[in-house]
C-alpha cells in the first residue's frame, strides 16, 4: 500500500512537471512569435527579436510581462499598437489609414502589367 501511494505522488508529480514545462514552453514560443512581428523603432530595418538596442530588450521585457499577466496574443499586439503607433507592427491591419500601404503594391503591379502587355503588343 505504501509502494502504491509513493508511486502515485510521483506519477502526479511528473505529470504536473510536465504540464509547467509544456505552459513555459508555450509562452516562450509566443513571445519569440511576437517579438519577431514587432518592429525595433531604434534599428529601423529589424524586429525586435533581431535587436540588442536597449529599446528592444525592455520589449521583450514587455511581452514577457504581458504572457505572464495573462494576455493573449491579440491583446498584446492591441497594446503595443496603442503605446507606439501601427508603424510598430511588420504586420498592419488593414483600415483607411493603412489602404495606400495595402493598395499601392497591387497598383503597380498592374501598372507594371499593363506597360509590359504593350510593349509585346509593339514588338509584334
Amino acid at each position: 500500500m505504501k509502494i502504491l501511494k509513493s508511486f502515485l505522488i510521483i506519477t502526479i508529480f511528473i505529470i504536473l512537471t510536465k504540464f509547467s514545462l509544456a505552459e513555459e514552453k508555450n509562452s516562450e514560443l509566443l513571445k519569440i512569435k511576437i517579438s519577431k512581428n514587432i518592429r525595433c523603432l531604434i534599428c529601423q530595418g529589424q524586429s525586435v527579436y533581431d535587436s540588442q538596442s536597449d529599446f528592444s530588450l525592455s520589449m521583450k521585457l514587455v511581452i514577457e510581462k504581458k504572457i505572464e499577466e495573462g494576455l493573449k496574443e491579440e491583446e498584446i499586439y492591441e497594446f503595443l499598437i496603442n503605446q507606439y503607433g501601427q508603424w510598430i507592427s511588420y504586420n498592419p491591419e488593414f483600415n483607411r489609414k493603412t489602404f495606400v500601404l495595402w493598395a499601392l503594391p497591387v497598383v503597380l503591379f498592374l501598372i507594371g502589367g499593363v506597360i509590359i502587355f504593350r510593349k509585346l503588343i509593339v514588338l509584334k
